[in-house]
């Protein structure tokens, strides 16, 4: 399938080919032209085997989960709670019982602002974010510190896109309660070194971390235990699995500590008028009916890439993302934003004089899906002066081929606009 010119994947000759026929969508026309699809910072798509295992839930399995006797409802509270174990087990918590099902990354963050910040932050307390966050992790601790009168502060970047260190260690004081960082950025790539800044905080006292893992996830392997985080928030739709699902891991210390994040059925051991006694993790933070078919999911996508290997896709995915800068760095005028040595495949660009929007429009009109704008990371795009750039993110079911067709867009969209 490469054009000539296009090298192979080396990774013991990746079966990218075989990989692509278990995801339906990828055979998809457009305007006649072949899907191109690189748009998998902001959703993956889904193997059949997800697709298969929510329409057997629907089909089969339709129940809800947890207290029920009958035969549909203790199949699929099985189902559901193994689901629990499989995630857990993928990114090594302690105990299943610390891995809290959410509706996605931002609701994992918003429950976590919620229950600590009631618990935990009063008034000059201090919480340090970095400069590179999305908005989801920015506006829930403005709200925070807006709601207790605590400091937010910055912890600033170079101009390769990196968090400054030196900076961030001064940043902490005696009124530091918590840090919440990106594993991964969404818009510049940039793999964070969270370990070594957990590390830091460690050295400074008793400092709760999170660790937005939304784009980590999916391309590293992630283990919790070693990170030492107490906070560790995913999104199944960008880890190839269904969307309205989300997971929150924290330290059981604190998730006990911590107040209900929401109040209702299942979240309870028993209510009287005069007091009710919550119900032990993690259903202490998971009220009302879940998402039951995208937590099934999700376990189905876990274990679709366990069977590839993560560290074959992390490998896979990073030759890509070589070979599309080494391609993409010789456009004229094409300017990468985020040029850090150690990268996730996201690669964000902008061309002199052009607009990323009508880059984008261009590209879609021979069937490339890119993303354009903000990313959700406005203060990102003040610091380097630019109002959005076009970012291309890259998953294991992409190919050489296809960024030899994202080069020839780019150069047509340079004939047009310029």
């Amino acid at each position: 399938m490469n054009t000539a010119g296009s090298p192979t994947l080396s990774i013991n000759v990746f079966p990218v080919e075989k990989i692509r026929k278990d995801f339906p969508i990828l055979a998809l026309k457009l305007k006649g032209h072949s899907l191109i699809y690189f748009d998998n910072a902001s959703t993956t798509q889904k193997p059949k085997v997800v697709i298969d295992a929510v329409k057997k839930y629907y089909e089969e399995e339709n129940a809800n989960i947890h207290r029920g006797v009958h035969h549909l409802s203790a199949a699929v509270t099985l189902a559901y709670e193994k689901a629990r174990g499989t995630i857990g087990k993928f990114i090594n918590a302690g105990k299943e019982e610390e891995v809290i099902i959410t509706k996605g990354t931002t609701e994992s963050i918003n429950l976590v602002a919620s229950s600590f910040g009631k618990k935990f932050i009063s008034a000059g307390d201090e919480i340090i974010v970095s400069e590179m966050e999305h908005h989801s992790n920015i506006l829930p601790w403005q709200l925070l510190c807006e709601e207790k009168g605590a400091v937010l502060k910055v912890i600033p970047i170079n101009e390769k896109g990196e968090l400054i260190l030196d900076s961030y260690k001064k940043l902490i004081g005696p009124r530091t309660k918590l840090i919440a960082v990106t594993h991964v950025s969404n818009t510049l790539g940039t793999i964070n070194p969270v370990k070594e800044m957990i590390a830091i905080a460690r050295g400074a006292g008793e400092i709760a971390v999170l660790i937005d893992g939304a784009q980590a996830a999916p391309h590293l392997q992630v283990d919790v235990q070693d990170l030492d985080c107490d906070f560790y928030c995913f999104s199944s739709h960008k880890l190839y699995g269904p969307s309205g699902v989300g997971v929150l891991y924290g330290k059981e210390k604190w998730l006990n500590a911590m107040p209900p994040y929401q109040a209702g059925g299942g979240t309870i051991k028993k209510v009287t008028f005069a007091k009710t006694i919550y119900a032990d993790l993690p259903l202490k933070f998971e009220a009302g009916t879940p998402p039951i078919e995208g937590g099934i999911g999700l376990g189905v996508a876990i274990r679709y890439l366990e069977g590839i290997g993560i560290s074959r896709i992390a490998t896979c995915e990073q030759e890509l993302l070589n070979y599309a800068t080494a391609k993409l760095q010789k456009i004229e005028g094409l300017r990468i934003i985020g040029t850090s040595s150690t990268k996730a495949s996201v690669l964000s660009f902008v061309i002199e004089g052009l607009h990323p929007l009508d880059i984008g429009t261009i590209l879609d009109q021979v069937g490339i899906a890119v993303r354009t704008g903000h990313h959700c990371t406005q203060p990102l795009m003040e610091h380097f002066g630019i109002p959005g750039t076009v970012r291309a993110s890259f998953s294991f079911y992409n190919t050489f081929e296809e960024i030899d067709k994202l080069e020839e867009g780019l150069k047509k969209a340079v004939r047009m606009l310029s």
